[in-house]
């Protein structure tokens, strides 16, 4: 699976890092929901006045979806044979 981060500036300054953003094509069954509560969580992030700079996506995806959906969308995939 492709993660990644976005970074941006808040208006009062602080520099803000989310970090484990899926990467989902635009025909998978997740991705307009996942989309939906990426922009909610961006916005809940940005008018924030928290201290922290780093934010995990998925662990609000943890919080905020269903286990089954959850293990969808961030599946790992299982090795055979140790390789």
């Amino acid at each position: 699976m492709l993660l990644k981060t976005i970074c941006f500036r808040r208006m009062d300054g602080a520099q803000i890092k989310v970090t484990e953003v899926p990467v989902l094509k635009g025909d998978e069954p997740h991705c307009f929901m996942l989309t939906f509560r990426l922009e909610a969580f961006l916005k809940k992030v940005y008018v924030s006045k928290g201290k922290r700079a780093v934010y995990s996506f998925r662990e609000d995806v943890k919080r905020n979806v269903k286990w089954s959906t959850y293990e969808q969308i961030y599946q790992e995939p299982t090795l055979k044979h140790n390789a």
